[in-house]
């Protein structure tokens, strides 16, 4: 025997009915894009290796340390299996020339790769969701990305979650944060970690994205970007507050929320649980006015999020939210293989109708139906609403008894199969 085979460790399988959730989340997704006039974009999962290192900066943990990254056998080119999706849809958006008419809104939704230690809520191969409002540069687009996520947790009835925000302020501004940065953790060189000690001189900025403990009460102490900021960076965060406020959406600020890219400036945000353990961001993102410009494309204002889907599912699993059930409408038990040509018509006809039919098939290869007993049991098993009788005597008559399976009566009634349009849009209306 071969031997088994079984995937890479921390890249899942998604089966069913657990698939099931998945569908229900992509439907609400999509609903309340449409809602919100955003319009899906796909990109490769592959892409240059460089889009990744100059978008999201080097000094970063994903970059430095989580990138499936790899040579071409072919041509020699550095290529990487995308850690998340924003730097994809900016390259996508500047090789189209998408803006050449104005702003876009576009969402997508997919699989990202990150080479992490497997644990709750975090994979290595993992699903993010994520909006993205290109070419726009008020605050009023900021509020509306979260407005947007919070329309989506009230879709699927997520709960347990809080919204934390901050500002990043403008580059003039981090520069003379930094020098304040550098000059208090210089200060207290020997409380840095080596993370911190390496990161002190290129990026300050991320030593305040420490997930140590032990750099907690440091980083705490640390100058507050918020304390640097100009009048138009605090009138564009004032602005988005206002529009959260006027909508009832509550938010606590958090001026050591830097999220874990370089790309950001302005707002940034994140959507929290407590519930999830340490992987406690649901969602975030923010202002990324630069990032076009940086990536080849002509300069132009950008703001977006990306939730994780693992941890969605994972929370509403964890507050009690019911699986969808995907059963069948109907379960088709026919009684001889040889009246397949004429029962797989009907079912057919009736798929086409909205009717969702299960066709019995024996698991051998004999070529038989198995016994209308056995078959019964199937058709239970289900879920299905009505079994569709196609039995001997049926099909002598050119007739299908339809039977109740799930109201307790057990009623049926016979049908004839040359009015299969008229009994099966009474029984599509049934469901």
């Amino acid at each position: 025997m071969a031997e088994k085979l079984t995937a890479v460790k921390g890249m899942n399988d998604i089966l069913p009915p657990e698939s099931a959730r998945w569908e229900a989340l992509e439907t609400a997704v999509r609903e309340v894009m449409r809602l919100h006039a955003y319009r899906n974009i796909r990109t490769p999962i592959v892409e240059p290796t460089a889009l990744f290192v100059r978008g999201l900066g080097e000094v970063t943990d994903i970059v430095e340390k989580e990138m499936y990254s790899f040579e071409d056998r072919l041509n020699g080119e550095q290529l990487t299996l995308r850690p998340e999706s924003t730097a994809g849809v900016v390259r996508a958006v500047v090789e189209h020339n998408l803006l050449y008419e104005g702003g876009k809104r576009l969402y997508y939704m997919g699989p990202m790769f990150r080479h992490e230690r497997p644990q709750r809520g975090r994979y290595r191969q993992f699903h993010q969701i994520g909006a993205e409002a290109l070419g726009f540069g008020g605050a009023e687009l900021d509020a509306e990305l979260i407005l947007l996520a919070s329309a989506l947790w009230k879709a699927i009835d997520l709960q347990d979650v809080r919204l934390e925000l901050n500002s990043l302020g403008q580059p003039p501004e981090r520069m003379q944060h930094r020098a304040a940065l550098i000059h208090y953790f210089e200060q207290n060189a020997t409380q840095l970690d080596e993370d911190a000690k390496r990161r002190l001189h290129t990026n300050p900025l991320r030593i305040l994205d420490s997930k140590n403990p032990a750099m907690k009460a440091l980083n705490d102490a640390a100058p507050q970007l918020l304390d640097f900021l100009g009048e138009e960076s605090l009138a564009h965060f004032n602005k988005v507050r206002a529009i959260l406020d006027a909508n009832g959406v509550a938010y606590s600020i958090n001026p050591r929320l830097v999220r874990g890219m370089d790309y950001y400036n302005l707002t940034v945000f994140e959507f929290i649980t407590e519930r999830l353990g340490s992987q406690g961001t649901v969602c975030g993102g923010g202002r990324y006015d630069y990032l076009i410009g940086e990536i080849g494309g002509k300069p132009a204002p950008a703001v977006g999020w990306a939730l994780g889907v693992e941890r969605v599912l994972e929370l509403l699993k964890e507050q009690g939210n019911a699986s969808p059930e995907v059963t069948p409408d109907a379960y088709a038990v026919i009684s001889d293989a040889d009246a397949l040509p004429l029962v797989t018509p009907v079912l057919q006809s009736l798929r086409q109708m909205g009717v969702s039919v299960q066709m019995h098939s024996p698991a051998d290869s004999s070529g038989g139906m198995g016994s209308m007993k056995s078959q019964f049991k199937k058709a239970d098993a289900s879920g299905a609403s009505y079994a569709l009788i196609f039995g001997a005597d049926e099909l002598a008559q050119q007739q299908v008894t339809i039977k109740a399976l799930r109201d307790g009566t057990g009623a049926q009634r016979t049908e004839s199969l040359l009015k299969t349009a008229e009994w099966g849009h009474s029984l599509q209306s049934s469901f």
